[in-house]
């Protein structure tokens, strides 16, 4: 009953309201974050699977919640519950509280023995990523930026920090398939280069780096490959620790929309 109550709780956590900011701490060590996981896997994965994704289509990686904005009011729905619904007062030690918050925050899967996920200022991470970071050559944010690159207009809701910040550190391994360069050959010879929308059996759809929509019959080309390497340059030492930090913390902010 207590483990899946926890879960209850977690869900509701992760329910459909939207918030256009995530307030928390910024940082979580590794050893909070390995308390956390433990704390998660014995009382919430039964129900919600390691990954967070087996209950109705609930995300837990993906970081909305929306009775809980800031880390502590987490910790106080967690300890109080919630009247009037199947979610009890739960009693755990201050450091399984600060674990499940710290695991819940980094990101549900996040490994235990990885540096902490550090945010830092949203304002500054703007500058760098309208400015020096060059971000907007290949994303877009709203209505600034170009196609080239996924759309990062609610990143922060869609992408864990610690996704995040594995993309912009090692961006090959934090790519998703879906984004994956492709390289076309027409049978007339034409070469056509762009970033994968969408592909099926018979077809595939990709955008271009001048942000132009193509569809092609995989039938009707000479040749066509799909490459494992990203374009994106890493930022791992292109950055400081500090200018990389607000980075992030400007990618976490944008949700919904809020810029």
């Amino acid at each position: 009953m207590k483990q899946r109550s926890l879960s209850a709780a977690l869900v509701l956590l992760a329910g459909v309201v939207r918030l256009t900011a995530q307030d928390h701490s910024g940082q979580y060590p590794a050893a909070d974050i390995a308390t956390g996981s433990r704390v998660y896997y014995a009382s919430c994965a039964p129900c919600h699977g390691p990954t967070g994704t087996s209950v109705g289509g609930i995300d837990l990686r993906r970081g909305r919640l929306p009775r809980a904005p800031t880390d502590d009011a987490l910790a106080a729905l967690v300890a109080s519950g919630i009247s009037g619904t199947g979610m009890p007062p739960f009693r755990l030690s201050s450091d399984e509280m600060r674990g499940l918050i710290a695991f819940v925050r980094a990101g549900l899967g996040a490994d235990p023995n990885a540096p902490p996920v550090k945010l830092g200022n949203a304002v500054r991470g703007r500058a760098i990523f309208e400015g020096s970071g060059k971000c907007l050559e290949c994303h877009r944010v709203g209505t600034a930026g170009s196609r080239s690159g996924p759309d990062l207009t609610d990143v922060g809701a869609a992408r864990t920090p610690a996704a995040l910040l594995r993309s912009l550190v090692d961006p090959t391994a934090g790519m998703r398939p879906i984004n994956r360069p492709v390289r076309a050959v027409t049978r007339d010879g034409a070469v056509i280069t762009g970033r994968r929308l969408n592909e099926d059996t018979y077809s595939v759809q990709i955008v271009t780096s001048e942000g132009r929509l193509v569809s092609l019959v995989k039938g009707e080309l000479r040749q066509w490959s799909v490459s494992q390497a990203s374009p994106m340059p890493s930022y791992k030492d292109a950055l400081s620790a500090e200018d990389l930090a607000d980075l992030l913390g400007y990618l976490t902010s944008l949700k919904d929309g809020a810029l």
